[in-house]
């Protein structure tokens, strides 16, 4: 039984005896670089002072709030 299509052994676009044609396989990868064509911003680091100061606030209202009903329920 024969089958039609190309042999499974050959890539396609080559003949027996030859080599691949050029412009028959896609090149192997694009040239990249590593540098960047911008730059990048700079990174803050830590925390500002007004996230922190209302971090701050919300713990001691909640610390507040907890003293508060520890009092109400001893008396």
């Amino acid at each position: 039984m024969t089958s039609s299509g190309p042999e499974p052994t050959r890539p396609p676009g080559a003949r027996r005896g030859s080599d691949i044609p050029p412009g028959e396989t896609p090149p192997g990868e694009g040239s990249t670089t590593s540098a960047i064509s911008y730059p990048e911003p700079e990174l803050r680091r830590g925390w500002g002072p007004v996230p922190l100061a209302l971090i701050l606030l919300v713990v001691a209202l909640v610390a507040v709030g907890l003293i508060a009903m520890a009092v109400a329920l001893m008396v």
